[in-house]
C-alpha cells in the first residue's frame, strides 16, 4: 500500500507542476519537449500521463485556459477582440475564433455582446453628480 500512495503523490505533484507551468506560461507557445521536461517525462509518455487522468489532450487543456483568460478580457472590455486574441495566447486569429466558438458556443464578440447586454448599467461619475 506504501508503495501506490507514493506513487499517487508523485504523479499529484507532476500535475500541479504541469498546471503551475501552464497558468505562468499560457502566453508564450509551449512546446511538448518543454511541458513534458517540467513533468520530469519523456514527450511520449507525457501525451499519455496527461490524458489519463484528464481525459483531454495538453493542447485542449491550454486552449482552454487562454479561452478563460480570453473571456475575462473581453468582459473588462478594454482591449479589441483582435488584441484579446493575441494577449490570451493564440498565434492567430482564425484559430482563437474556432476554439473560443468550440469551448464558450459564442464568437468572441457575441461572447462580449451578451455579457454587455446582461450587465446592469454603470452610472459614471459624471452621471452620478447629477443627482
Amino acid at each position: 500500500m506504501g508503495f501506490k500512495y507514493d506513487f499517487l503523490e508523485s504523479e499529484r505533484e507532476r500535475i500541479q507542476a504541469i498546471y503551475n507551468y501552464t497558468n505562468t506560461n499560457y502566453k508564450n507557445k509551449i512546446e511538448l519537449k518543454e511541458i513534458a521536461a517540467v513533468a520530469k517525462i519523456s514527450p511520449n509518455s507525457f501525451c499519455k500521463f496527461f490524458k489519463s487522468p484528464s481525459r483531454k489532450t495538453y493542447t485542449q487543456f491550454i486552449n482552454e485556459i487562454r479561452v478563460g483568460h480570453a473571456c475575462k478580457l473581453l468582459i473588462e472590455n478594454r482591449l479589441t477582440v483582435k488584441e484579446v486574441c493575441y494577449e490570451s495566447g493564440f498565434c492567430n486569429f482564425a484559430s482563437f475564433h474556432k476554439y473560443f466558438r468550440e469551448i464558450t458556443g459564442k464568437s468572441p464578440l457575441k461572447y462580449q455582446q451578451t455579457f454587455e447586454a446582461s450587465t446592469p448599467l454603470r452610472l459614471t461619475n459624471v452621471e452620478k453628480h447629477r443627482f
